[in-house]
């Protein structure tokens, strides 16, 4: 695929992705020109027909003498409203018809100035060369109707509206430093993509709660997490069947200023518990990021009876996650900040993955939370992506190497005969 092609892909994601802008400049754009057709006078167009007495040869000349200005300066007399003789010599048309017969057309903002410009350089161009008479005087005036003007001006008000919008769509998305493609978040810090899903937006406790008691991912999304909890060694996978691993732990880091990949610890959990592992979900530090989410684990009465017997809840603070009595894997919500996160207070699991929204951090937020963490001693083994972009064709399960690997490399020359030196 040529470089061009790939450019244009690129602008055209970028505009899809602010979609919302350009709509609104193209919305904004069509109200103006409707209002602009609305608002501004329409132009109508009169004719009035000459009989000159001169020949083919002279027709030409007769046009410019009734279009001249010592012929419009004495018609202006008769036109009322008055109109200037450079705005006049602008409304008027002198066009030959016949070898004999002058149209003389004219431009009014109502039908009836239309009409008395029009028959006024009739009558002055007469008076002016002293012959000729008027063979058919203008009588109608013509326009545009306003319901055509309506849809031309709206729809050339839409397109400019829409191509203003791609242009400020395409000035912020190359300002726009987040990363929404599955590789682009990958070598942000080197870590593959696990898996990729969409995620429940819980907006109160009670939505919590609705997660936690029937959350259900499709057959292609359960696929992707059942690979993630195996490809982080907590799980087996083995005909089909999934085997909880004893004592095994995943902590999910998710930024606090991505609200939407709070909710990819929770669903991984409850999604374990439907394949029949004994799993608990452990809600901490306590931060306000996580008070709604806190606050439906804490009501443990009123989760729903339909709720897997395999899930526990906890908002506790512990220090790590062994020594858990019938728990078969533990999975730990931590919410961190971008700029300055810290996660020496997140509970100690054998694994340790980032969730992240598309779109939602840059790769530096993304290489603080891996160095605080390396810092901790925990190793980020994956990336889970929350909503990922629809227009994403990535994976992000190929290493930076791997990558490195396919581009084109230099090839050596074989067959050449060169002289070795003794």
């Amino acid at each position: 695929m040529s470089q061009e092609a790939l450019d244009l892909r690129r602008y055209l994601q970028t505009v899809r992705r602010y979609r919302a802008i350009v709509g609104f400049t193209a919305a904004l754009g069509l109200v103006a020109g409707a209002a602009f057709a609305v608002l501004s006078p329409p132009m109508l167009t009169s004719k009035a027909l000459v009989l000159t007495t001169g020949g083919a040869s002279d027709i030409q000349t007769e046009a410019i003498i009734a279009g001249s200005d010592p012929v419009l300066a004495k018609a202006m007399r008769r036109v009322d409203p008055a109109v200037p003789l450079g705005a006049l010599r602008g409304r008027v048309q002198v066009k030959n018809l016949t070898p004999n017969i002058l149209a003389i057309g004219a431009q009014g903002t109502t039908a009836a100035q239309a009409k008395d410009i029009a028959n006024a350089v009739a009558d002055s161009y007469i008076s002016y060369v002293d012959a000729g008479r008027v063979l058919e005087p203008a009588t109608t005036a013509t326009g545009t109707p306003l319901s055509r003007r309506l849809l031309v001006n709206g729809v050339l008000g839409a397109l400019l509206g829409a191509l203003a919008g791609a242009i400020v769509a395409l000035a912020i998305g190359r300002k726009d430093r987040r990363l929404r493609g599955r590789d682009e978040i990958a070598d942000a810090i080197g870590v593959p993509v696990l898996a990729s899903i969409p995620v429940v937006h819980p907006s109160d406790a009670a939505g919590w709660t609705k997660l936690l008691g029937g959350y259900e991912p499709g057959v292609v999304h359960a696929w992707s997490l059942r690979k993630a909890l195996h490809d982080l060694g907590l799980t087996d996978v083995r005909g089909g069947s999934v085997r909880g691993g004893s004592g095994a732990s995943v902590a999910v880091f998710s930024l606090s200023s991505d609200p939407a990949a709070l909710a990819l610890g929770p669903q991984l959990a409850v999604f374990a518990a439907s394949l029949g592992i004994p799993t608990e979900l452990v809600i901490g530090p306590r931060q306000d990021a996580t008070a709604t989410l806190r606050a439906a684990c804490a009501v443990r009465p009123a989760m729903p009876s339909g709720r897997s017997s395999h899930l526990r809840v906890s908002v506790g603070e512990r220090e790590d996650a062994d020594g858990q009595p019938g728990a078969a894997l533990t999975v730990a919500v931590a919410v961190v900040d971008g700029r300055a996160p810290r996660v020496a207070d997140t509970m100690r699991t054998t694994a340790t993955v980032l969730g992240v929204s598309a779109g939602a951090a840059t790769a530096e937020q993304l290489a603080r939370v891996a160095v605080r963490a390396a810092d901790d001693g925990r190793d980020i083994a994956g990336v889970v992506v929350a909503d990922p972009d629809p227009a994403d064709h990535t994976t992000g399960r190929l290493q930076l190497p791997a990558r490195l690997a396919q581009r084109r490399l230099p090839t050596r020359l074989t067959g050449a005969v060169t002289e070795a030196k003794r």
